[in-house]
C-alpha cells in the first residue's frame, strides 16, 4: 500500500465519520424544523460551500448534461432526504443509519434494469438485508411496519435512484459542479415543500442554527469534497466498504450524544445489514485479489 492509497482511505474514513455524525444533527435539528424547511436550508449552505470551489476551479460549469443530471440528481435527491428527515424524526439515529444504508445493497439489484449482472453474492446480501429489516423494524414478530420505517426504506430506495443518476452524469460533467447542481435543485425543491407545510420563523431557525451549519457545510459541502479527493487514491469497492461504515459510526454518535440505546432484536438487525452491506462490496475473485 503506497501513500496516496493510506492517505485516501484516511480521507475516506472521515468522510464516513462525517456523514454517520450527520445523522444526530438531522436528528438534533427536527426539534425545530419540519424535514422540508431543514432540507431546503441544509442543502442550500452545502450548494454556497461548494460555490468558492468552483469559481477557484475556473472550468465553465453550465452545460446541458450539467443542468439536466442536477435536474435528476436534485429531484432523487430532495425525495430520498426528506423522506430521511421524516423517518428520523420517527426512529432512532441508528436505526435510521442502517436503514438507509440498504441503498448499498438495492444499488447492484437496480443494476439488472441495466441488463448488469447479478451474482448468488448479492442475492445473499439481499436476504440477510432484509432479515436484518425483519428485526429492525418489526415489533414482536408482527408485520406491522411503523410510519417512520416505512419513510427510510422508501428513502433507501430513492437514494438508489440518486447514486445511480450520479453515477451516470458524473462521467459527462464536472463532479462538484454536478453536487452544487444537485444541492441548489434540493433546496429550492424543498423550499416548496416548506411553504405548503410550515414556513419557520427565525427564531426556529437561529435554534436550529449549529444542526444547519454542520448538516450544510460539513456533511454536504466538505463531506462531498473529502470523498471526491479521497475516491483518486483508492479502488472503488474499498472505497464503498470504507463509506458503508457511516451506518456504524451513526449507531455511535446516537449513543453516545443523544444516549439512545437500540434493543438486543435491533442490534442483531444492525449486524444482518451492516454484514450484507459488506457482502456486496468484497470482491470474490481471487485471481484480482
Amino acid at each position: 500500500m503506497n501513500k496516496r492509497t493510506l492517505q485516501g482511505m484516511l480521507l475516506l474514513l472521515l468522510t464516513a465519520t462525517v456523514w454517520g455524525v450527520a445523522f444526530v444533527a438531522q436528528s438534533a435539528g427536527m426539534s425545530h424544523l419540519n424535514a422540508f424547511a431543514f432540507n431546503c436550508i441544509r442543502n442550500a449552505i452545502g450548494a454556497l460551500v461548494l460555490l468558492p470551489v468552483l469559481l477557484l476551479r475556473h472550468k465553465p460549469p453550465f452545460t446541458k448534461d450539467l443542468l439536466f443530471g442536477g435536474l435528476v440528481c436534485g429531484i432523487a435527491l430532495c425525495i430520498a432526504s426528506n423522506l430521511q428527515q421524516m423517518g428520523i424524526e420517527h426512529s432512532t439515529v441508528g436505526k435510521s443509519a442502517f436503514i438507509t444504508t440498504l441503498y448499498i445493497v438495492l444499488v447492484p439489484v437496480f443494476g439488472l434494469f441495466f441488463k448488469k449482472k447479478v451474482g448468488l453474492q448479492v442475492w445473499l446480501s439481499v436476504f440477510l438485508a432484509l432479515a436484518g429489516l425483519f428485526l429492525l423494524c418489526m415489533k414482536n414478530e408482527s408485520f406491522v411496519l411503523e410510519i417512520g420505517d416505512i419513510y427510510l426504506i422508501l428513502c433507501a430506495f430513492f437514494f438508489t435512484l440518486q447514486i445511480m443518476a450520479v453515477d451516470y452524469f458524473a462521467q459527462k460533467v464536472d463532479g462538484v459542479a454536478l453536487s452544487a447542481m444537485q444541492f441548489a435543485v434540493t433546496a429550492v425543491l424543498s423550499g416548496i415543500g416548506m411553504v405548503f407545510t410550515d414556513i419557520p420563523s427565525l427564531s426556529d431557525i437561529t435554534a436550529s442554527a449549529v444542526p444547519l451549519l454542520y448538516a450544510g457545510a460539513v456533511s454536504c459541502g466538505v463531506g462531498y469534497t473529502l470523498q471526491i479527493i479521497g475516491q483518486k487514491f483508492v479502488p472503488a469497492t474499498v472505497a464503498s466498504l470504507i463509506l458503508s461504515l457511516e451506518s456504524v459510526i451513526a449507531a455511535l454518535a446516537g449513543w453516545i450524544i443523544l444516549h439512545e440505546v437500540l434493543s438486543e432484536r435491533e442490534l442483531i438487525g444492525c449486524i444482518l445489514v451492516f454484514v450484507a452491506v459488506i457482502l456486496t462490496q468484497i470482491p470474490l475473485n481471487r485471481k484480482k485479489n
